[in-house]
């Protein structure tokens, strides 16, 4: 197998470009696929400080090794979500990679900062894991990006990814995220701008690009994440590239070029106050973040006082508590 390119020894066959590439040209073609899509799509604009939200996984530590070596300001910003060692474990793999290239790491523990974790949190809210998993880091990265006035949010969301949302919003008709659902959503209300410059790059590629550039990453998919309905319209979309390559591609950027914008008013505009408590924009007098942690911390409050409560054992001569 040779390179496309060069015509030396090719590590790796990308069906859907029709080529093969040695490992300098393919870390060139991750390169040059960010660069595109940043310029495409307005993403940023050089001398823009970029707030990087990474989770210890391929895809987040890839961009930000991506988006510093395309010369952009980028710090990282880790959530330690409380889950088990899952959480433990992912939050080593980010403090490596950024502690081995010196890099700015901003860290957020949900659980010591506001006293719940997300699988409690999720349970005492009512909501499903990934729910209030989601909830809670948009408002978290949207307050970082904030505070530290950064320019952008970037996430790693790649190509896989974006195709699996559209596809399951296609499904059932979701208007209103369609009208959302675009690599660049621009900064209004309140909330900061919000990049996805991974979108020409599928999950394959971030492997082989964090392996060829040394980047050690979690592997594990998150415990919580089982049953979750993106990974099975994946599942689906995977089998179609299999037999039809670049479906996925086509599929995405199809939308973006001719449908995203009938889609458009159905977003509409948002009519949001500030949260009472936290200053976020809202829906109402509390967001939706506030409200997860009043009801998190009251559950978790009440669990560790039903815990603490002295129970009597009544014996025939003795009463013992403990």
């Amino acid at each position: 197998m040779k390179c496309t390119v060069c015509r030396g020894p090719a590590i790796i066959d990308i069906r859907r470009h029709n080529a093969k590439f040695c490992s300098e040209h393919f870390l060139k073609l991750c390169r040059d696929q960010v660069a595109k899509a940043i310029k495409e799509f307005s993403l940023l604009e050089a001398g823009d400080r970029v707030l990087v939200a990474v989770s210890g996984g391929k895809d987040s530590l890839g961009l930000w090794d991506l988006l510093l070596d395309l010369g952009y300001q980028a710090d990282g910003l880790y959530l330690g979500l409380g889950i088990g060692d899952y959480s433990d474990s992912s939050g080593e793999y980010t403090r490596a990679f950024a502690s081995s290239r010196g890099l700015n790491l901003i860290e957020i523990d949900i659980p010591d900062d506001y006293g719940f974790d997300i699988p409690n949190g999720a349970k005492a809210a009512r909501r499903v894991p990934c729910s209030a998993c989601g909830l809670s880091k948009r408002h978290l990265f949207d307050k970082a990006a904030i505070d530290g006035n950064y320019d952008a949010v970037a996430t790693g969301h790649n190509l896989d990814d974006e195709a699996a949302v559209l596809f399951g919003n296609v499904l059932h008709w979701h208007e209103e995220y369609l009208g959302r659902q675009h690599p660049l959503l621009p900064a209004r209300n309140g909330f900061p701008k919000k990049v996805k410059p991974l979108v020409r790059l599928g999950e394959r590629e971030m492997a082989a690009y964090c392996l060829l550039r040394g980047i050690d990453y979690i592997v594990e998919e998150c415990p919580m994440a089982d049953g979750n309905r993106h990974l099975r319209y994946k599942a689906v979309l995977n089998e179609l590239e299999l037999t039809t390559p670049g479906a996925k591609a086509d599929f995405f950027f199809g939308f973006l070029a001719r449908g995203a914008d009938h889609f458009a008013v159905a977003a509409g505009e948002d009519t949001l106050r500030f949260c009472d408590r936290c200053g976020a924009p809202s829906s109402g007098e509390i967001c939706a973040f506030c409200r997860l942690t009043e009801r998190a911390t009251a559950s978790t409050q009440s669990a560790n006082s039903a815990q603490s409560t002295p129970v009597t054992f009544v014996g025939r001569d003795r009463h013992v508590s403990q």
